[in-house]
């Protein structure tokens, strides 16, 4: 019987020191966050690192003659409603499927961009290869953004959204609906 009481104490020290370790790990690899609440304000201006990243991306397209141009960042719900509307119940094709709130846009985490060529006309081509070195410039566009740490929607399975460069942080928008937030470093 001492020997089974030894037995059952050995394991459960061994299933608690795991216990342990697993939960130390899983806090040490949760995003850093601020909780602002449900209730926060909507945002107003890029994060400060999608800001550094958004002008890194800009600058080091140039150097390789790339024109890079920012369509969209920052978006009220209201103009992602307007968005989600189009090709549903209004005119046009279907751009987003992420609803006002639903949107990396909406907290700030968000661009959209295009190409201009030489004549600073807008190229919405994704083969237009304008630096002539026989690739695509939307796609060595991505590559850089991605190198820098975004997230590109030309990688995603479901909807291509070759324009947009998102950075969660790590955050779903679930999480960002309940009023999370990646810290402003």
């Amino acid at each position: 019987m001492r020997g089974l009481t030894h037995f059952i104490t050995t394991w459960m020290l061994i299933i608690l020191f795991v216990a342990i370790v697993f939960m130390i790990y899983q806090e040490a690899n949760q995003p850093e966050t601020v909780y602002v609440g449900e209730e926060a304000t909507e945002a107003s201006e890029l994060h400060p690192v999608v800001e550094k990243a958004k002008n890194d991306l800009i600058d080091q397209a140039s150097k390789i003659d790339i024109d890079v141009m920012i369509t969209d960042d920052v978006r009220s719900k209201e103009r992602q409603d307007e968005l989600y509307a189009r090709g549903r119940s209004k005119e046009g094709t279907i751009v987003t499927h992420a609803q006002g709130g639903e949107s990396y846009h909406n907290y700030g985490l968000a661009i959209d961009y295009a190409i201009k060529d030489n004549n600073g006309n807008v190229i919405w081509d994704i083969h237009y290869d304008g630096n002539d070195n026989g690739e695509s410039d939307w796609f060595e566009v991505a590559e850089i953004a991605k190198d820098i740490g975004f997230e590109w929607g030309g990688d995603w399975q479901h909807f291509k959204d070759y324009p947009h460069l998102q950075m969660t942080f790590g955050l779903s928008i679930n999480e960002l609906q309940k009023g999370y937030r990646p810290p402003d470093k």
